[in-house]
Order: structure tokens, then C-alpha cells, then sequence
């Protein structure tokens, strides 16, 4: 599959990545196919490759729809998460590796103030960094609440093929799979309902 940002000798994905960032879909929770892929403002390569904030309008994104933008020289994955995928999220922690995100790194603490199992500002919006935290694959969106054949009780969430680790629609990784933590959580903050910026804490966060 696709691979993110550390040195993996399986590099097929990355390639696939830095040719497609532009044309990544997935759907969220049940009966959503792949939808339109959601074109966003972005800045000069000058500005990238300087860390700049990245900021986007979502307000044309739909429940079940993926918004994948680059800050960085790292994929961002925006999603927009169903009501069914939120209440799914508490009957995972039991088979999680670091279920309430104790891991101080893998996100700013503001995302977790809410209900740590959805590890967002805003519930419905997840925003991850989308690089599996093992070798730097960039991780399927496998979003149906349905069975797979690596997870016959899967719930949504993101599968890496490269080395089969799984992570829920919050980014939080499985037991017994390679990956160490969680997929982390950028710097970001909302400056009206429909922007969000993307490298930036938001004002008076800790």
C-alpha cells in the first residue's frame, strides 16, 4: 500500500502518494462509497517547503468524505465522520494499544479535552497525519463498519497492507499489530465553522 514519511524498504506506496495526494477518496461509516475528492487551496512550494500553515475550506465536505492536503511534505487526512462511526469508537479501547491517547506526543493536548476517543476539535472532524507510525506507509481508509478479512469485528478505521497494522477512525492503533502508537495529530485550529488551518495551535492553547 502506500507508505508515509520514515525510510521503508517496501516504498511503493510512497510513490503512489506523491503522484495521487490529489485524487485520495474514502468513505465513512456504513453504505458510503468513494465520493468526489475535494480540491483545496494550496501554497506556493516555497511556502511548503518553509512549514507554512495550510488552510482549507471544508465546507463542502460531506459526511463520509476524506479531504487529504500536505503540510509539510506530509499527507493530512481531514475526515468528516458519520454518527454511527463516533458511537463505534468507545466499544474499540479494549483492543486498543493506547486507547485514551496517554502518548503526550502523538497529538496537542486540546484534541483530547472533548472525548478522547475522538481525538478532534470538533467531534465529526478528524484530522490525522497520514503516515503509519511503524515505517512511514500511508494506510488504506478502510471505513465501512463491516467485517474484513484482517478484523471480522472491523469498525472503520485505516489498514496498512505493507505490515497489516490497523488503526481506527481516530487514528488509535490495535494491539498486536506493528505499528508502536497512534497516528498523530497535527497542530490545527478553526478560524470560522467551515476553515480550518493546519500547523497552527489554536489561540491560548497550552
Amino acid at each position: 500500500m502506500a507508505n508515509d514519511g520514515v525510510n521503508d524498504p517496501v516504498n511503493t506506496g510512497r510513490r503512489r502518494f506523491l503522484t495521487t495526494t490529489t485524487a485520495v477518496v474514502g468513505a465513512v461509516g456504513v453504505g458510503f462509497a468513494a465520493v468526489p475528492f475535494i480540491k483545496s487551496w494550496n501554497p506556493s512550494a516555497r511556502a511548503k517547503l518553509a512549514g507554512a500553515p495550510v488552510t482549507a475550506d471544508i465546507s463542502a465536505l460531506q459526511e463520509g468524505q476524506r479531504l487529504i492536503l500536505e503540510w509539510r511534505g506530509q499527507p493530512i487526512w481531514i475526515v468528516k465522520r458519520s454518527k454511527a462511526i463516533l458511537e463505534a469508537l468507545p466499544s474499540l479501547d479494549g483492543r486498543l494499544k493506547d486507547p485514551e491517547s496517554g502518548n503526550k506526543d502523538q497529538q496537542p493536548d486540546y484534541v483530547l479535552k472533548g472525548n478522547a476517543e475522538f481525538r478532534s476539535i470538533k467531534p465529526e472532524i478528524s484530522v490525522l497525519v497520514g503516515l503509519c507510525t511503524h515505517l512511514g506507509c500511508s494506510p488504506e481508509m478502510v471505513a465501512e463498519i463491516r467485517p474484513e478479512p484482517y478484523d471480522a469485528q472491523w469498525k472503520g478505521g485505516y489498514f496498512c497492507p505493507c505490515h497489516k497494522s490497523r488503526f481506527d477512525m481516530s487514528g488509535r492503533v490495535f494491539q498486536d499489530v506493528p505499528a508502536p502508537i497512534n497516528l498523530l495529530v497535527p497542530p490545527h485550529h478553526y478560524t470560522d465553522d467551515n476553515t480550518i488551518v493546519i500547523g497552527v495551535d489554536p489561540q491560548g492553547a497550552a
